[in-house]
């Protein structure tokens, strides 16, 4: 009797299904690669986010201290050094915390906030500004054309209209520092917050309760 034998069909991929998969693999390797991307965008941007705001709640606490532990300098200077728009320079125990009256100057400078202590030195005390220790403390400020600082008189009872600049630092009492920053310090970021805080002179107050 005749036998009759057949071949088993090649296992494997034609060239058309191998094509297919690959182009299958792909779609999905730069979907996985998109998602993976805005995760990461994502997460920068908020956490951008975060710190900037962190750093501007930290800013305006450490403000509001120092105000409030202002004193006549060390040389006998007047509290308040300087009051405008976007610098102030005035005298306070709250640095260093151990008594020392140090001069302290806030300003912006192409969109930077800086920070600058000078500490008093010798007998009698002076304040060498060449001395001045400059620290950056946010490096993405928007005020437009807004002020970083407002100043009240005695008379101030939380809804008076600030002072008018130039401001007589004989008649301030009170200041407010006003932090609009941008949200994330991206290239082409627009979007910004505000942070506003403020405080007494305590030995300068008059009616003021803090």
């Amino acid at each position: 009797m005749k036998k009759y034998t057949s071949k088993k069909n090649n296992l494997g991929f034609t060239l058309a299904e191998v094509v297919v998969t690959i182009f299958i693999f792909t779609l999905l390797m730069l979907g996985i690669t998109s998602i993976l991307r805005n995760i990461l965008i994502n997460s920068r941007t908020n956490s951008l986010y975060l710190n900037n705001s962190d750093s501007a709640r930290k800013i305006s606490n450490a403000f509001v201290n120092e105000i409030r532990n202002s004193s006549y300098g060390a040389n006998g200077a007047y509290p308040i050094g300087e009051a405008s728009a976007n610098q102030i320079v005035f005298f306070t125990t709250g640095i260093l915390n151990n008594g020392t009256v140090s001069r302290v100057r806030y300003y912006v400078s192409n969109g930077i906030l800086y920070k600058g202590i000078v500490n008093p030195t010798g007998s009698p005390s002076t304040y060498n500004l060449g001395t001045e220790k400059i620290t950056a403390l946010i490096n993405s400020m928007s005020l437009g054309g807004s002020s970083l600082f407002y100043y009240y008189d005695g008379n101030y009872n939380g809804s008076t209209s600030a002072m008018s600049q130039p401001a007589n630092i004989n008649q301030i009492k009170f200041v407010k520092i006003n932090l609009i920053a941008l949200k994330q310090e991206i290239q082409g970021s627009t979007d910004t917050f505000t942070m506003t805080a403020g405080a007494s002179f305590r030995n300068l107050k008059t009616n003021l309760g803090n």
